[in-house]
């Protein structure tokens, strides 16, 4: 095919919407009028999250669309429906090919590419049932303690985000539905969420103090780098306490600029970022621990904590003591499930490993084995 010039970016939930209304929606009715499906746009992709931007088209972006069917149904037509779209879909949607060339047969990436045969498209036909147990290890049905717990926070931001342009599953009042899952899957439970919040806090108690002993030692580029990683707890943390799940290191400065604290807070993140000082590090930290901390005791989820600084025992380092908060919040959890666990957290709190959270099997497997080690 000769090249052809790029059209105009638009935003790929509103491009998967004209995908399925224009192109989709038309081959349903004519070959399986009456087919009871779910249409959205869900799963990984910058737009699911509302980051992506021309840049975004270089990979997997494009007309792509999320078609759920009945279990059944889907066993039934699944294979047939893909090939029929293969051969029924448009080249193009307003202007962005629907097939995906794979540019190495080793890497699953697809780039858009005008074809003059079939498609290779991006339309997956699935059941909702099964999607979530590929995409978070569970079902449909009410996830338990430990489920919650094994959820990347990423996963659960793909699951429920995006946009769902037909929700038309009748599961005869059981909740089946893809809108009853997204709606059951929006935010933890109250103690869930009071657990890993205890636990957030904690993460910051353990190394709040480092800042100031490796400027003492010496050390200021280890220094800067403890500020650094206390800087992403302070933003994770911020995103829980705004109950929005955070994604993944590549925009979670875009997540955490969408809160309603980031313009007041994020001079003070910046500030110890960039500073090259401790003493201008340490205060910048500081003066974000005491916005945070005073933000933490705004919901009454706990009992409130004194949200001032102070010294480090007795060194000359200033911290807020952030464990304070931890006890305060884990003195609030009363599941038996969570209450005997230590303040370890969710699996994206001990991990950071994308190979390791794109693992649904290994995740709940060490949430499970920390679990029974703690009750033995």
């Amino acid at each position: 095919m000769h090249p052809h010039p790029r059209p105009d970016f638009i935003p790929g939930l509103d491009l998967s919407r004209i995908l399925y209304e224009e192109a989709v929606r038309p081959v349903l009715d004519s070959a399986y009028p009456g087919l009871r499906h779910a249409a959205a746009r869900v799963g990984s992709g910058s737009e699911v999250l509302g980051f992506d931007s021309a840049r975004s088209a270089d990979h997997e972006w494009g007309p792509r669309l999320n078609l759920f069917l009945a279990p059944e149904e889907a066993a039934e037509h699944g294979a047939e429906l893909r090939r029929l779209l293969a051969v029924r879909l448009p080249k193009h949607v307003r202007g962005w090919p629907t097939h995906f060339r794979r540019h190495d047969p080793e890497v699953p990436i697809g780039l858009m590419e005008l074809t003059e045969g079939e498609v290779d498209h991006r339309v997956s036909v699935d059941d909702v049932g099964n999607w979530l147990r590929t995409e978070l290890g569970v079902a449909a049905a009410e996830p338990s303690v430990r489920d919650w717990l094994a959820m990347p926070q990423q996963r659960l931001a793909e699951v429920t985000g995006g946009a769902v342009f037909h929700d038309g599953l009748d599961t005869h009042g059981l909740g089946g539905t893809l809108g009853a899952a997204r709606a059951r899957l929006a935010w933890y439970p109250d103690q869930v969420w009071r657990y890993l919040l205890a636990c957030q806090w904690q993460r910051i108690s353990q190394e709040e103090a480092f800042v100031g002993r490796c400027a003492e030692a010496g050390d200021d580029l280890g220094s800067a780098v403890v500020a650094g990683r206390l800087v992403r707890d302070l933003m994770r943390l911020c995103l829980l306490l705004g109950r929005t799940y955070a994604p993944y290191s590549k925009w979670l400065g875009s997540a955490f600029g969408r809160l309603a604290v980031a313009e007041e807070l994020t001079p003070s993140l910046a500030g110890a970022l960039a500073a090259t000082e401790y003493p201008v590090r340490e205060r910048h930290l500081c003066d974000a621990y005491e916005f945070v901390a005073t933000l933490q005791n705004s919901t009454g989820l706990a009992d409130p904590v004194d949200p001032a600084r102070r010294p480090y025992h007795d060194r000359p380092f200033q911290v807020l003591h952030a464990e304070r908060f931890a006890r305060a919040l884990a003195a609030t959890v009363t599941h038996p499930e969570l209450r005997g666990l230590p303040l370890t957290g969710g699996v994206d709190q001990w991990a950071d490993s994308t190979d390791f959270l794109g693992l649904t099997g290994p995740r709940r497997a060490t949430v499970d084995a920390l679990a029974r080690t703690v009750t033995r």
